[in-house]
Order: C-alpha cells, then sequence, then structure tokens
C-alpha cells in the first residue's frame, strides 16, 4: 500500500485554523483577565488551557507520526491520550464547582474547545506545509 501523497492545504484553511486559534485563546484568556475570581482561580484556568492546548497538539503528532509509520511509543501515545481526556476533566469539574452563572461556564467552555480543536487544525497544516511538494507556477492547476 501506497501513502497517499501530502498535499498543502489552501491558504483559507490555514487562515481559519488561525484565526480560530487565536479567537478562542483570546477570547478565554480575556474572560479571565475580566473575571472577578481569585488570582489562584485565574491561575488554574490559564493552566488547564495551556495544558489543554500542548496535550492536543501532542496527541495530533502522535497519530499522524504512527499514521506515517513513525514509531510512537505506547506509553506517550497513552500519556498523549490521558493527558487531552484529563485536561478536559480537570475543566469541567473545575467549572462545576465554580461559582459562575451557566452562562459564563459555557463560555470557558466553548472557547477553551474551539482552542483545542483550533490547535490540532493548525499543528495539521504546519506539518502539511513543510511536507507538501512545493508547487512553482507551471505546476498550479488550471495553467
Amino acid at each position: 500500500m501506497q501513502p497517499s501523497p501530502i498535499q498543502r492545504p489552501s491558504n483559507a484553511f490555514i487562515g481559519a485554523s488561525w484565526a480560530a486559534l487565536l479567537i478562542g485563546a483570546i477570547t478565554y484568556l480575556s474572560g479571565l483577565w475580566n473575571a472577578t475570581m481569585a488570582l489562584n482561580e485565574k491561575g488554574y484556568y490559564f493552566t488547564l488551557l495551556m495544558y489543554g492546548l500542548f496535550a492536543a497538539i501532542s496527541l495530533q503528532k502522535s497519530v499522524r507520526d504512527r499514521t506515517e509509520g513513525v514509531a510512537v511509543t505506547g506509553m506517550y501515545f497513552g500519556l498523549c491520550w490521558i493527558s487531552v481526556l484529563l485536561a478536559l476533566l480537570l475543566l469541567t469539574v473545575g467549572l462545576w464547582n465554580a461559582t459562575l452563572q451557566n452562562s459564563e461556564k459555557g463560555f470557558y467552555a466553548m472557547a477553551f474547545l474551539l482552542s483545542l480543536f483550533a490547535a490540532v487544525a493548525v499543528q495539521k497544516n504546519v506539518r502539511d506545509v513543510a511536507r507538501a511538494p512545493a508547487v512553482t507556477p507551471a505546476d498550479a492547476p488550471g495553467t
């Protein structure tokens, strides 16, 4: 079985992925900045965002490496999954027990999930752009 050739993602998809990541993260962080919660609570939610982003990117890279035949140990792969699930669980527990209105809880949850999803898309795009063959104007479709 031959691997399919890597195609470069469109500029629109690359831009949309970066925009989603920036919108999600900035929205989440601006919510924290303006929140009336204690500084240690803000630190908890900030750390969850950073941990979640790292875990999601690491999981995406591990899944992609395995798909492409790059060796990834089962322990690391398992830790990636555990990290993503743990970040989601910790956010859920934190929001469940927070003294916030339900609309605020939903705000943080949606901004967090948007950020994680966008981070995976950005990582995919970065990797695809790096691996895609360079397209010269003569090779471009429609020429």
